[in-house]
């Protein structure tokens, strides 16, 4: 790794010490910017860095940006190349986390979306697992509420909507747990303070629909294709009761951020027979191997860093 570290701000990459915005910018007071994150795997083996759907992230960062009014001068492509060209200057050669952010630029006061100028910068550090419990985590159900599509879309992320996220979590851990599961309004099961979650109920494999005020998880999509394709299990998308999860014979948290995540306890009960399952297990190991660049057939969705550096140079 280089003992310089950079970012990308103001169109250019630059040192990260570069990359400074006014006390006054709209998005630090208001919460008025979206982001990603995106994971890239360090293959030792083939002395490459992968970065996991990669374009699929800057798809749904530009979807965030547009809910929010903020027009960036770049395409999903556009927003690749700079990424694996960011990726190449720091030399990282380990699992790394890349934080692209779309905001509200301008250092002026007054709540709103409108007539407001946008801007893009992205970071990248090095990351292992967010929850390190290879015997399974805890989750617990919190007392807070997940934001409803008509107070603040869930399906963007949108920096202010975090709050809620960062509320559950830290009540969640506060309370003995790893994580928390949150719910609807109405009562039912949203997601994680974070991430997604899925449940196998004799032999199925269940989550929580889009419209259940969740993110639109690009692992979630990955689990749902690998699943079924791999292991012959259609993803059943329907409402989750909180009770559910007590009956519950597996459960897994998944995510970028999260990876995969299997759940051994729900509310300080075990869940299933309180060990990661058979098909939770089966998930996380095909899905490391997929992420790092070890399965052929999905090499399409893993762009790598110093490959590209070379072609480009």
């Amino acid at each position: 790794m280089n003992d310089n570290r950079y970012a990308f701000f103001g169109g250019q990459i630059v040192p990260i010490e570069q990359a400074k915005v006014s006390i006054m910018t709209h998005a630090l007071n208001y919460g008025t910017g979206c982001f990603e994150g995106i994971r890239a795997y360090w293959n030792p083996e083939a002395e490459e860095l992968y970065v996991f759907r990669l374009k699929e992230h800057f798809e749904r960062l530009l979807r965030s940006a547009r809910l929010l009014l903020i027009e960036l001068p770049y395409t999903a492509d556009e927003l690749c190349a700079i990424t694996l060209e960011l990726l190449a200057k720091e030399g990282f050669h380990q699992d790394t986390y890349i934080r692209p952010l779309a905001f509200k630029s301008q250092p002026v006061v007054g709540v709103r979306l409108h007539d407001l100028e946008g801007d893009f910068a992205m970071f990248c550090v090095p990351f292992g697992k967010y929850i390190e419990k290879p015997e399974g985590a805890s989750a617990g159900v919190s007392s807070w509420r997940r934001i409803e599509d008509n107070t603040m879309p869930a399906r963007g992320k949108i920096t202010g909507s975090y709050v809620n996220s960062a509320l559950a979590k830290t009540e969640a851990m506060a309370n003995g747990f790893d994580e928390a599961v949150v719910l609807n309004a109405d009562g039912h099961i949203a997601e994680g303070s974070a991430e997604n979650l899925m449940i196998v109920r004799d032999g199925q494999l269940v989550t929580t629909p889009v419209y259940a005020n969740i993110l639109e998880g690009i692992t979630r999509a990955t689990i749902k294709h690998i699943a079924k394709e791999q292991l012959g299990l259609d993803l059943v998308e329907r409402q989750i009761d909180r009770s559910e999860l007590y009956v519950a014979d597996e459960m897994f948290f998944c995510g970028t951020g999260v990876e995969v995540v299997p759940v051994t306890r729900i509310d300080h009960r075990p869940l299933g027979d309180g060990r990661i399952g058979p098909i939770s297990q089966q998930i996380y190991d095909l899905y490391f191997r997929i992420v790092r660049g070890q399965e052929p057939r999905y090499m399409n969705w893993c762009s790598p860093v110093y490959q590209h550096a070379t072609q480009a140079a």
